[in-house]
């Protein structure tokens, strides 16, 4: 975990060097976030995939070469399921003409994902800033890290814990699936095989998503099927009533340990507001590369 050098990370990283890098990035996620909404989930999802992996270093931004193999085609990104990479480009050509090789990709993402979040009605926060970009990327640890849409509630929090994020914070945390759309192969399980959900939900989630595998797997459906587009509790809300769209989803409300601080959440959006914060920026500050480890890129999607 990056405590160890989370002391150098600052919001005021940039006040010199690039005075203008967290209007010159909100600008160009308000541009994307108008165009596409969902775009706010998906730079918030490259962000959360990005810092699981070898900690939030950009390296989910790396393209494969014929001699280099990045993190795109594991399980969780694999058929362009991860998105997005052209508004990180678009923020980077314009940090890139402001202030030249300045601005990490890493603290991109962070401010990008930040503001998706923020431009779709979320709460805003001071982002420490200092993160620096990697050379190199792990498809393996891409494998072995990011949950899979079918995870248990003890396989989610494993996977949390081995980033140094309690059971509490990855509740908070989930709550980001209160923004973007999910793929019908990744809820077909749920919705035809799982009894913890309202049987008029899985339906009119059926309707859209046909049983037979192969058919329709590309289907979306939101996340959050109340206001897919804005960042508020209600993802909450649809768990306590057993309408959560994964498997992974529901398993936070389903008779274990974190039925009572969903519930609490569900009636507090200032407090899942609170908590999701708090939990952002420890996210943000997972294995972090500063001071002259790592480079900053010149283009996010290869190495200098």
């Amino acid at each position: 975990m990056g405590a160890s050098n989370a002391w150098l990370m600052q919001p005021d990283f940039y006040a010199s060097s690039c005075p203008n890098v967290e209007q010159i990035v909100y600008n160009t996620m308000k541009q994307a976030v108008s165009k596409e909404p969902r775009m706010g989930a998906s730079i918030l999802r490259l962000f959360f995939h990005d810092c699981f992996v070898n900690g939030c270093d950009a390296s989910v931004l790396l393209d494969d070469t014929p001699t280099f193999t990045g993190e795109k085609t594991a399980k969780a990104n694999a058929n362009n399921s991860i998105r997005g990479f052209e508004v990180i480009d678009a923020i980077k050509c314009n940090l890139e003409a402001a202030c030249p090789q300045t601005v990490s990709c890493a603290d991109i993402l962070a401010l990008a994902s930040r503001d998706g979040v923020r431009l779709l009605g979320g709460p805003t926060w001071k982002v420490p800033l200092g993160r620096r970009d990697a050379r190199t990327a792990s498809l393996s640890l891409a494998n072995q890290n990011l949950p899979p849409p079918r995870s248990s509630l003890a396989n989610l929090t494993s996977l949390f814990a081995r980033q140094n994020l309690n059971i509490n914070e990855m509740t908070a945390l989930s709550g980001g699936h209160t923004i973007g759309l999910a793929r019908c192969i990744n809820f077909r399980p749920h919705i035809y095989n799982d009894t913890d959900i309202d049987p008029t939900f899985a339906a009119t989630r059926q309707a859209n998503c046909p049983k037979q595998a192969g058919n329709g797997d590309f289907n979306l459906a939101p996340l959050d099927r109340q206001t897919p587009n804005k960042f508020d509790n209600d993802y909450f809300q649809n768990l306590v009533q057993k309408r959560g769209l994964l498997h992974s989803d529901q398993e936070l409300y389903n008779g274990g340990s974190q039925d009572s601080l969903v519930k609490k959440y569900s009636t507090n959006q200032a407090v899942f507001f609170q908590d999701f914060v708090a939990a952002m920026i420890k996210m943000g500050n997972i294995k972090l590369l500063t001071g002259t480890k790592g480079e900053i890129r010149k283009n996010c999607r290869v190495i200098n």
